[in-house]
């Protein structure tokens, strides 16, 4: 199976994309929408499996950790495609696994950010020179890699005001 790339920057509407075509796929994942970013995406979470034990991950809180995201989606596909197959991964039969375990993968906890960092926000947009202002306000910051040296020309990058707790 090959439904999630990981040659491209991830971006929240080629989530949703995957999401999609993975449910639609494997028509036993369960996937819930939690909450609202405050660019108002959707925050997702899949569920893997019916068991007790209970394991939650998330990806991409902070935007230039959007590599996280692909990360998780991509175990979500490998794991539904060994459940179907009634494979294995890492040496752990996924069948016993889903009858014993519950996974829950927030895949995108900040979508506005991950759209900042891999470009998929205009900078045109409010929330791009809402972002480029706070960066501007924090001169003395040396934050080389971080989110102040994309959004002014390395990369976009975001910031705390782009998603919310929930």
């Amino acid at each position: 199976m090959n439904i999630v790339p990981t040659n491209v920057n991830y971006t929240y509407s080629l989530l949703r994309r995957n999401l999609i075509q993975l449910n639609t796929t494997f028509p036993f994942l369960n996937i819930q929408t939690v909450g609202n970013s405050v660019m108002g995406k959707n925050i997702y979470v899949v569920k893997l499996g019916r068991g007790s034990n209970k394991v939650f991950y998330s990806a991409s809180i902070h935007a230039n950790e959007w590599i996280t995201s692909v990360l998780l989606m991509k175990f979500i596909e490998d794991y539904c495609d060994a459940y179907i197959n009634n494979g294995s991964l890492y040496g752990y039969s996924v069948r016993n696994l889903f009858n014993l375990s519950s996974i829950y993968i927030m895949p995108m906890v900040n979508p506005g950010g991950v759209n900042l960092v891999t470009g998929a926000l205009p900078t045109s947009s409010y929330a791009y020179q809402r972002a480029l202002n706070i960066s501007n306000s924090f001169p003395d910051i040396p934050f080389p890699s971080g989110w102040k040296a994309n959004i002014n020309g390395v990369d976009l990058k975001s910031y705390q005001p782009f998603c919310k707790v929930l």
